[in-house]
């Protein structure tokens, strides 16, 4: 029987610390009920002292969510701890989490009191917390930086006067993996009523090693992980939750498990960056664009064989569609072989290697070789003509004009316009063009990008559609971000058979 790691999510309390990032009550209720579809056991809901903003939050999250305990972080201050008693008072689950600092950087410098004085003072506000509510979880701030002897004096204490779970923050992401791991460890062999409580990691990531002291102190004993949806969080931002859930799930050895559903990890994750406007990294873990994108061509050639030689995660278990085959100079003939036949190409070797030929040609010239360059390397041109071409484009906007485009698009051989209006320019092209496809086109990403930079630089368009439960993809790139994003949209449909 798998051992359960209880996932406390604090996204919406330290994730949300991050400069720009704030969101008001109903974008937190969004995400808070996104985590709990997710699987998540804790939310950290807010503090609810720090503004009127984060108690009414705490208040309303408490309202609708049903499953997570809902917690609110304090001080070890009698005010902060009344009010977040106030706040949770319609959670379902309610768990106050209350703390102070161990170290003696804390110690000496922050609170500029002594070692004895600290432990009296978490002990008061434990006690005062169970007077609220039955699970008092809390932290030892810099923990990480804190001497193993003293923080097992104060953890006892706190487990005595009645805390539920003890949470061991690295807040500075100072600590090595082996160090943080020894440092639970010691807690759990000289902590004498350890047994009573569960062990919390909370791990920034400084140094980047947040996710490694997470996964040392779980293997070390600790059974409850603080992390934030796509590693946000105050500075360099704390443990990734998807992260913690994947190799929990790949790594069966370690007899461990969660109850994340993993299949609505990139879902939740791409809520998160959109609703908080903090782009998650092409190369980031597990959900970043690049995550699951090959361009080697030894990778792509072994990928294309089996998937496991390159992917120890199949990209459908955390909620994205497929791999990804990027052609750029790198990729090998299996490769480009592939996207040849997937496109209705079907060589012999000497065609392949004379399109290969010209393949890398024109691939040190691009950055990467789309669909339509391939097509004009094997010579479908379709007689100079797409099937889909943009031959009119005409938008008005303004700050006190509704945005109006006009789309002339030639549809194998015959032009054809249509108007529309939308909440921007490029809403209204795109309905103008959609009025004139006879299929349902859903758009699921949608990434602009400056090649190099600059007012006039070259605008390049990303685009991701779905028809029927299949995904195509579209390039664009122009001077007119407007055109260039309407010739992504027609090259990503043109693609539909």
């Amino acid at each position: 029987m798998n051992e359960k790691v209880t996932i406390f999510d604090t996204t919406l309390r330290d994730g949300e610390q991050v400069p720009g990032c704030q969101l008001n009550t109903i974008e937190k209720i969004e995400v808070a009920e996104a985590l709990e579809n997710l699987g998540v056991d804790v939310i950290e809901a807010g503090f609810p002292i720090s503004s009127p903003g984060d108690f009414n939050s705490v208040v309303e999250i408490s309202k609708v969510i049903s499953n997570p305990v809902i917690c609110a972080l304090t001080r070890a201050v009698k005010k902060d701890i009344e009010v977040a008693a106030e706040a949770l008072q319609y959670a379902k689950k309610k768990r106050i989490h209350t703390g102070i600092g161990t170290s003696p950087y804390h110690i000496k410098y922050k609170i500029k009191t002594t070692p004895e004085e600290i432990i009296n003072r978490a002990v008061d506000a434990v006690k005062y917390a169970r007077k609220f509510v039955d699970d008092v979880e809390f932290y030892a701030e810099d923990a990480g930086r804190s001497e193993n002897e003293y923080l097992a004096k104060v953890i006892e204490a706190v487990i005595k006067a009645g805390a539920t779970v003890i949470n061991i923050p690295d807040t500075t992401g100072y600590c090595l993996p082996e160090e943080y791991g020894a440092k639970i460890r010691y807690l759990k062999e000289n902590v004498p009523n350890i047994d009573k409580a569960i062990i919390s990691t909370h791990c920034h990531n400084d140094l980047g090693m947040a996710t490694a002291n997470t996964m040392m102190g779980i293997i070390n004993g600790a059974r409850q992980v603080e992390v934030t949806m796509n590693g946000l969080g105050e500075r360099a931002g704390n443990t990734s939750l998807e992260e913690i859930a994947m190799i929990i799930k790949s790594h069966h050895s370690l007899n461990l498990s969660t109850n994340i559903n993993s299949k609505l990890i990139y879902t939740t994750s791409r809520l998160v960056s959109t609703l908080m406007s903090m782009p998650v990294q092409p190369n980031k873990a597990i959900v970043g664009r690049n995550a699951f994108a090959h361009s080697s061509g030894i990778h792509q050639d072994g990928v294309l064989k089996n998937r496991e030689n390159y992917e120890i995660i199949d990209p459908k278990e955390v909620g994205i569609k497929e791999s990804a085959i990027i052609l750029t100079a790198r990729s090998g003939r299996a490769a480009l072989n592939h996207r040849l036949q997937l496109l209705g190409f079907n060589l012999d070797k000497e065609e392949l290697d004379e399109i290969y030929h010209r393949f890398l040609i024109l691939a040190d010239k691009k950055k990467e070789v789309n669909d339509e360059d391939i097509r004009i390397l094997t010579g479908e041109v379709f007689q100079g003509e797409k099937s889909l071409k943009l031959e009119l484009l005409q938008v008005t906007c303004g700050k006190s004009t509704i945005p109006v485009a006009t789309v002339g698009l030639k549809i194998n051989g015959e032009v054809h316009t249509s108007t529309a209006s939308g909440n921007g320019p490029i809403d209204a092209a795109f309905t103008a063009v959609k009025q004139l496809i006879s299929k349902t086109i859903h758009l699921e990403e949608f990434l602009v990008q400056a090649i190099t930079k600059g007012s006039n630089d070259f605008g390049k368009v990303h685009i991701q559609v779905e028809h029927e439960q299949k995904t195509y993809y579209g390039f664009g790139t122009n001077t007119d971000i407007v055109t260039a994003s309407v010739e992504a949209f027609i090259d990503a449909i043109s693609k539909i058979q």
